[in-house]
């Protein structure tokens, strides 16, 4: 990835430019507001990307403000984790972070200037009979008996619901609009309700809660916010913005424009499933490596540089589509590939017996760290008589196209030396355990001096030296591109999304790789070191494949198992032979 890339361009950035260039607009404000109630995931990433990205190229402002209006849903849990995370993004808000709890004085006394301007209620209809009288997308509303009470019987109420005099969901304020609207949103929606439930941040000074619709605008225009951009479903909901920005005596007018919000093949993003999927333990929390939130995106090792290449890729537009997850894992490799240093690892092993190395002796052989960077310099690797590959490299009976170890044939091992295949050795059962073979000293370094060559080149680890480690091997955690498109999306997950390699063998530099920190296993991928290491046995768990993972992790694994199959069918071949 290039350290400049070119300058991204967008309708909403075209907008903002023509704002100032027209002098509507001094200073650019945006904003990112999220509710409390989850951890935030790929989607809002983009979001973060384009009201900070905004803000800094055009010489702004964004603040950080928190939408707490349903204290029912929020914690402060999710309040630390969404500070943590734009900052890890690469974002700060500076002095600018805000709450809409820190408005509810000023938003309670718009309400009331609603009421006195005749343009608010009270309505005590209950849930049900409100939704039957709000009419369908065909047919118009019907007015509540309460639009007709008096301007002093509606403020007596409210002030009497802000009293705590009322039970929850005794009484609502409506703005009265227009019953007959073909926009829902603007038949007489709910402004006001009562919740008696203690806030993460005002305790139990309120036990009345502004809606959404009615914070958001309003908390806009105090911050003084001049574009405030949002996602097309909420496109139906900016007549509502509009209707109330126009209708009270706040600071500033803000506008509000809509860009369609992301959606990636395999993955869901509804904050919903997400809290289903935690709350019902189909994941082990929040930042399972597997969820799509950037607290599960970090622990799978991924470069917050990568998520925001990402997001400059696909881009900015008001059309929905869906991006294939195939993009997010090509930024993620070009973001580590510079970077990441190279070590072997070997996840399913194999034993070598080197028959003619010196049993006992060992040497030290030097791997680079990184192909393309000779300033990482290298590292040394141990060589002796027994040493381990994958089992997957290996196979009995090869097909034609099979260029790997099998029985007579010579490959290559990585910085070290030719070897060849010349017996099976075998298990109890029939199965193969270990492989003798010799090597040819001439060819250290990977080279043969009389210029004869081979097809492959295995990685390895010493059995001298090898680190014992568990692996865990992610997919998607969702088996079909849309998931819940038939109904369920529950019945869409991928039952086989985490496989635990618990025999895995890594090169020693690996016992001491950071938390966290991507590195690549040569032939393998890109993995990490994770928090449930032991101090006697590391964890690593895979953050991206070298290919393409939303299809090649899947056929690679199918492969392991049909070459899995075949060591089993061998092993059968054996109990069978006579003698």
């Amino acid at each position: 990835m290039s350290d400049t890339p070119e300058p991204t361009r967008d309708f909403i950035r075209d907008i903002v430019a023509s704002d100032l260039e027209a002098g509507h607009t001094e200073q650019v404000v945006t904003r990112f507001p999220p509710e409390p109630n989850g951890y935030l995931h790929i989607g809002h990433a983009k979001s973060i990307c384009l009201n900070f990205g905004i803000a800094t190229e055009f010489k702004g402002r964004c603040h950080l403000r928190f939408d707490d209006t349903n204290p029912v849903k929020e914690e402060q849990e999710f309040i630390d984790s969404i500070q943590h995370d734009v900052h890890w993004l690469g974002f700060d808000w500076g002095e600018h972070l805000n709450y809409a709890s820190d408005y509810f004085e000023q938003l309670y006394e718009w309400a009331e200037h609603l009421i006195r301007t005749g343009k608010a209620y009270i309505d005590d209809t209950a849930p049900d009979a409100m939704r039957a009288q709000r009419g369908t997308l065909t047919e118009p509303g019907q007015n509540s008996p309460d639009r007709y009470r008096s301007i002093e019987e509606n403020l007596d109420l409210f002030r009497r619901m802000r009293a705590g005099e009322f039970p929850n969901g005794a009484r609502v304020l409506r703005a009265k609009i227009d019953m007959t609207s073909g926009n829902m949103n603007l038949r007489d929606p709910v402004l006001y309700r009562i919740l008696h439930a203690t806030h993460p941040r005002t305790g139990d000074k309120w036990c009345i809660y502004p809606t959404y619709d009615f914070a958001h605008g309003q908390s806009d225009a105090i911050e003084h916010v001049t574009h405030s951009i949002c996602t097309l479903e909420f496109e139906d909901h900016r007549p509502l913005y509009d209707w109330l920005i126009e209708n009270l005596p706040v600071p500033s007018r803000p506008r509000q424009y809509e860009f369609a919000r992301l959606n990636i093949s395999y993955t869901v993003l509804s904050k919903r499933i997400l809290t289903r999927l935690v709350s019902e333990k189909h994941v082990s929390g929040w930042d399972d490596p597997r969820m799509p939130t950037l607290a599960g995106i970090r622990r799978r090792g991924v470069p917050a540089a990568a998520i925001r290449e990402f997001v400059r890729r696909i881009g900015v537009a008001r059309a929905y589509s869906t991006v294939d997850v195939a993009q997010l894992d090509a930024a993620i490799r070009e973001v580590l590939n510079p970077s990441a240093p190279r070590r072997m690892a070997v996840l399913r092993p194999l034993k070598l017996i080197i028959e003619n190395y010196p049993a006992g002796q060992t040497e030290t052989l030097q791997a680079i760290n990184h192909p393309d960077d000779p300033s990482a310099g290298t590292r040394p690797i141990t060589f002796g008589r027994e040493i381990y590959i994958e089992q997957d490299d290996f196979m009995e009976d090869p097909p034609k196209k099979f260029f790997r170890l099998a029985p007579g044939r010579e490959v290559r091992l990585r910085y070290g030396f030719f070897v060849t295949c010349n017996e099976i050795v075998r298990g109890p059962s029939g199965e193969i355990v270990a492989l003798r073979c010799t090597y040819d000293p001439a060819t250290k370094g990977g080279n043969a001096p009389d210029g004869r060559k081979v097809q492959a080149t295995l990685h390895w680890v010493a059995a001298a030296d090898a680190v014992a480690a568990e692996v865990r091997l992610y997919e998607q955690l969702f088996n079909r591109p849309d998931p819940g498109a038939d109904g369920d999306v529950m019945a869409d997950l991928n039952p086989s999304s985490m496989e635990v390699l618990r025999n895995c063998l890594l090169e020693p530099a690996l016992a001491s790789a950071p938390e966290g920190e991507a590195v690549q296993f040569e032939r393998l991928g890109y993995f990490c070191r994770d928090r449930d290491c032991t101090p006697t046995r590391p964890v690593f768990i895979r953050t991206v494949g070298l290919r393409d993972t939303a299809k090649a992790q899947i056929e690679g694994n199918a492969q392991l198992r049909a070459n899995a199959d075949v060591l089993k069918r061998s092993a059968r071949k054996a109990e069978t032979r006579p003698g």
